[in-house]
């Protein structure tokens, strides 16, 4: 017997049509009433409809648009709307640090305060967020834009569905649950606050505003291993220019390839991983420098090398070397032929690269050509703005949820 059409069914069409209509907005930076029904195969009269819902939403407003080769006047157009955003906060090893995206990509606020978290309890730290985060709000708030949701990223595993750290080991933290946390960093947002892996936000940071960017360049990186020099070494899998997290969602783990199996016990209780050798504490012991506090510590390592000191560059260029056979092994499983170094090793570019460059060549000869090894522009502030976009597209993709 053929089952009965469900009621919903219809509202669950519309809830498509309406994140469809959105991405075509998106997609283009804008665009006509005619361009959206043309593009999404709907008709004009459905798109009008979905537009006014999306205009009443506060989601998308009108305004000038023009596509890339029309001549003529701009016609009236939707965009999305610079008064919405998202936030996001990091916790990490050494620092927390909390940004607010508007719809438009402009990242209206950063604040970082560096902070040891090594041990400590979310109890600890979630006061200093939640004010930092209130901070972003108002400021936020002044500006005109409404924050709708937000996400918290922390170096480590997670299972997102149930707000879970599963494993963190350079905080010391296994098992930790948030989801009583993650509302208050934006209580009234109609979205919520969800949990994401630092590195996969600044993977996905750099796929949707560094190398992997569709700004009209030929160049740019559809599938690349992205990898994160924090205290920690994370990375993220881009391929065909969408992330791959793998089936649990914990893909691209680049920090715990073993490049050394007799190197030295890892805090993941392996031994021989590369953030043994690459991470910033590994680097900071073999340049010799005591790790009291993590305070200035990057800035002290780069006077180092700058200044030539032997000790410190053979520091970097070891975690170079290593830097490359792990890359070279994990490019090779991935099948990709592009990189992207971010934190620390974006910092110290000019005396890791070469190395690096050595090592991959030695390692995996052809694998990266020379324009494919690239170093992340986007400094600190990688993470933070990957995370609040992927809560600003979560929004986009379920508009349904800020219409009646």
């Amino acid at each position: 017997m053929p089952a009965t059409p469900s009621p919903g069914r219809v509202g669950d069409v519309r809830r498509q049509n309406l994140a469809l209509v959105l991405a075509g907005i998106q997609g283009h930076g804008g665009a006509t009433r005619a361009q959206l029904a043309a593009e999404s195969g709907l008709t004009k009269a459905s798109v009008s409809s979905l537009v006014a819902d999306l205009l009443e939403s506060g989601l998308a407003r009108e305004a000038n648009v023009t596509r890339d080769g029309e001549r003529g006047r701009p016609g009236t157009g939707i965009v999305l709307n610079p008064a919405r955003g998202a936030l996001a906060a990091e916790i990490n090893v050494d620092y927390l640090a909390v940004g607010v995206l508007d719809f438009t990509g402009e990242l209206l606020f950063h604040e970082t305060l560096e902070r040891h978290n090594r041990g400590s309890k979310p109890a600890d730290i979630l006061p200093l967020l939640i004010a930092m985060a209130q901070r972003g709000a108002t400021k936020a708030s002044g500006a005109g834009v409404e924050l709708l949701g937000g996400e918290l990223t922390v170096p480590g595993l997670v299972d997102a569905e149930r707000s879970v750290v599963l494993a963190a080991p350079n905080l010391g933290w296994a098992d930790v649950e948030l989801s009583d946390e993650l509302p208050t960093l934006l209580p009234d947002a109609p979205f919520g606050v969800s949990l994401s892996n630092e590195a996969n936000g600044a993977a996905l940071a750099e796929l949707w505003f560094g190398h992997g960017a569709d700004h009209g360049k030929s160049d740019r990186f559809r599938d690349f291993l992205y990898v994160s020099g924090e205290v920690g070494v994370g990375g993220g899998l881009v391929i065909d220019s969408q992330l791959f997290a793998g089936p649990q969602g914990h893909a691209g783990e680049i920090g715990h390839v073993v490049v050394n199996p007799d190197g030295p016990l890892c805090a993941c209780g392996g031994r021989g991983c590369l953030e043994t050798f690459a991470g910033q504490d590994a680097i900071y012991s073999a340049a010799g420098i005591e790790q009291d506090s993590n305070t200035g510590l990057m800035a002290y390592l780069l006077r180092r090398v700058h200044d030539g000191d032997e000790l410190a560059v053979s520091a970097v260029e070891q975690a170079g070397r290593y830097l490359g056979i792990a890359v070279a092994s994990t490019a090779r499983v991935a099948n990709v032929s592009a990189v992207v170094l971010g934190g620390h090793f974006a910092a110290l570019e000019e005396w890791i690269a070469p190395a690096l460059r050595r090592s991959l060549d030695h390692y995996a000869p052809g694998l990266i050509p020379e324009g494919n090894m690239a170093f992340s522009g986007l400094g600190q502030t990688g993470a933070l703005i990957g995370a609040a976009a992927t809560s600003v597209r979560r929004i986009l993709g379920n508009p349904y949820k800020l219409i009646p």
